[in-house]
């Protein structure tokens, strides 16, 4: 296994292995939380479904939902009929644009997100190593990559 300082001269500056390091920590991050989704029988992509929806507070078309992912998914429509046979959404034509389809969250739904959101072990196990003020700096700094995207 290669020592810290043979990786560090691996990259052309700062600003690449920040670039690098952003990648890896996603990707640790994403596996992390797609093992404690499993407890759930969730997938992140259904778990992002459910918390735009509850955020919403009104059914939202497919197409809002879509837009509002964190991760774009070209099988939304499958992942919404799983939260559909798992009685976590409901699904229903709008009257006025028969075009149009609606997603609502369920009472259901809302429940297991509110039993994930009381699992406070799993935010704060993650970033153990980082204190607030710290995560307050990192967000910082995330929010500013996010922006020169947008």
């Amino acid at each position: 296994m290669e020592n810290k300082s043979e990786l560090e001269g691996r990259f052309q500056s700062e600003t690449h292995k920040a670039i690098v390091n952003i990648r890896v920590a996603s990707n640790i991050i994403g596996a992390r939380f797609s093992k404690f989704m499993s407890e759930f029988d969730l997938s992140m992509a259904q778990f992002n479904i459910l918390r735009i929806l509850r955020g919403a507070k009104e059914p939202l078309t497919i197409n809002t939902v879509k837009e509002r992912m964190i991760e774009k998914s070209p099988n939304t429509t499958r992942l919404i009929d799983k939260l559909l046979e798992k009685g976590l959404i409901k699904k229903f034509q709008c009257m006025d644009d028969r075009r149009q389809t609606y997603l609502h969250i369920t009472e259901a739904g809302l429940e297991l997100l509110k039993t994930i959101d009381e699992r406070t072990d799993f935010p704060s196990q993650t970033l153990c190593n980082i204190s607030e003020a710290e995560s307050k700096t990192l967000n910082d700094l995330l929010d500013k990559v996010k922006e020169s995207f947008l």
